[in-house]
């Protein structure tokens, strides 16, 4: 008689979560650039003899350069493989980061950073596609939050680095400190993050070209307007990348192939809304790092490291609140946990705007910026997981695609309107243009810090004022349909279907 045949051994799910670490830390440092030019712009201006809008564009070219192709890096990641392109990604911009610190114009710098923002355009999408295919619904909400929380902290932990680098080192380092973590980033990915199924797509150039084409003229126009007295040509640069973006949507609405955004992604109205908070998040985060840190490096006379260790209570309490806000996003209403963020952190910016005076005392910034850090940790988090939790997974690339696109569109175009505002500001104070002050620091002259600090203040209510189309967002958020939380109706169901198998056996710790 035939014995039966013994039952194969179970096979073991892989844990996701030392890939999901090992994602983070090239996320993490392509964010961290996002913002750490802003405490050297002093330094630069004085080192290169730039003025501040060339100094401003060091940054917005690496945004521009991140944001444009975002919108198909994750397609190419469906395609080529995500592990594929994150490791390419962050080859280019490790390299990129070595060429900008050997740089000796601003000029060259402004090229590098461009480079470095298509690295960093690889990197992103990647990061949040991974964790969509790797991490079951049950479970998404977790990692999701520990992807956003990265997001929070890297973007606030910026100027903290960077003055520490630029006290020591000087400002070239804020771009060396890439290198060795760029290589260890790599040898981390080839071990830990998996290799996943490839799909094949068309590419929507199209959609690039008018996408890239009107978003650079309308952020050209936006920050040089104030220098070319906001002449004819400059409207006309703004017009026709308004128009050229319309021409976009339009376009993609047209396409029955596979459109650079399908906006059937928007059908979900979580992710749409979740889309509108990261653009003013990424708006908000770049808009305020840099009048605040000027002035406390001009009418205070703080050091780069000095002026950018006030935002240490800031990042303190966004890393702190990271895991409780974490375990909240797979509970609560993300409407309670968002609005709460948005409305802390607008009153936050308020509250430093009053405070931002030539004789406040250092300590009278603690309670705004604790409050700002709060704020941060009930937005980042729970909105990343908010926004991903009900798109299937076969829109991953696409939909993480679209979502980080939105957030560097907010970015650039903050980095672009501050700069505007500081100028203009500056102008009505009846002061002359910044030129620097060197890297060790100086007090404006009596003479002057009342008008520099009006200026500055002012230019802080511009971010506080955006945020409140986020928390309107916030507003109308809906209950997820996956409830990530162990017990939830239809968890169990939602992660059958994922077909992303069991649990993991590790917790986020």
């Amino acid at each position: 008689m035939t014995q039966p045949s013994p039952a194969a051994p179970a096979v073991e799910e892989k844990d996701p979560w030392p890939a999901l670490f090992a994602l983070c830390l090239g996320f993490f440092m392509i964010l961290v650039d996002s913002t750490i030019v802003s405490v050297a712009t002093p330094a630069i201006i004085s080192d290169l003899h730039a003025d501040v809008n060339a100094v401003v564009w060091v940054t917005s070219a690496y945004l521009l350069a991140y944001a444009v192709p975002v919108l198909i890096t994750g397609r190419l990641g469906d395609r080529f493989g995500p592990k594929k392109l994150y490791m390419s990604g962050l080859t280019v911009f490790t390299l990129a980061s070595l060429w900008c610190g050997l740089t000796n114009t601003v000029e060259l710098l402004i090229v590098a950073r461009v480079v470095q923002g298509l690295g960093a355009s690889m990197i992103t999408p990647q990061t949040m596609a991974i964790i969509t295919r790797i991490f079951p619904a049950a479970r998404r909400g977790k990692a999701m939050a520990l992807w956003g929380a990265t997001a929070g902290v890297a973007t606030l932990v910026g100027p903290i680095l960077g003055g520490i680098l630029v006290d020591g080192l000087g400002w070239e380092w804020i771009f060396f400190i890439n290198v060795p973590v760029g290589i260890f980033g790599l040898f981390l990915a080839a071990r830990l993050v998996p290799t996943l199924e490839t799909h094949s797509h068309s590419f929507d150039w199209l959609g690039v070209a008018l996408s890239g084409a009107g978003m650079f003229l309308l952020v050209f126009g936006i920050q040089e307007g104030h220098q070319y007295h906001w002449s004819t040509t400059i409207w006309a640069m703004i017009v026709t990348g308004l128009a050229l973006l319309v021409l976009f949507v339009v376009w993609q609405a047209r396409n029955r192939q596979e459109p650079l955004v399908p906006l059937g992604l928007f059908r979900d109205r979580n992710y749409s809304l979740a889309n509108v908070n990261i653009s003013v998040m990424g708006f908000a985060i770049t808009a305020l790092a840099i009048p605040l840190l000027l002035w406390a490096q001009v009418v205070r006379g703080l050091s780069p490291t000095r002026s950018a260790l006030l935002l240490v209570p800031m990042a303190i309490m966004t890393i702190v609140l990271a895991r409780p806000v974490g375990n909240l996003t797979d509970r609560a209403h993300p409407r309670l946990i968002t609005g709460f963020g948005f409305a802390a952190t607008i009153v936050s910016l308020l509250w430093l705007s009053h405070e931002m005076t030539p004789e406040v005392s250092i300590v009278a910034l603690i309670g705004p910026m604790v409050l700002l850090g709060i704020g941060n940790a009930f937005i980042w988090a729970p909105n990343s997981a908010t926004a991903t939790r009900n798109l299937p997974i076969q829109q991953a690339g696409a939909g993480s695609g679209v979502y980080n696109a939105t957030r560097q569109v907010g970015a650039v175009l903050g980095s672009a309107a501050i700069a505007v505002l500081i100028d203009a500001r500056l102008a009505a104070e009846g002061l002359p243009a910044f030129e620097g002050t060197g890297s060790t620091g100086g007090k404006l002259p009596a003479a002057y810090a009342d008008g520099f600090s009006q200026a500055m203040a002012t230019s802080m209510l511009l971010p506080a004022a955006v945020l409140v189309l986020g928390l309107v967002a916030a507003s109308l958020f809906e209950r997820p349909r996956h409830e990530g939380y162990a017990g939830a109706p239809g968890a169990a169901s939602a992660a059958a279907s994922a077909g992303a198998g069991p649990e993991p056996a590790a917790s986020t710790g």
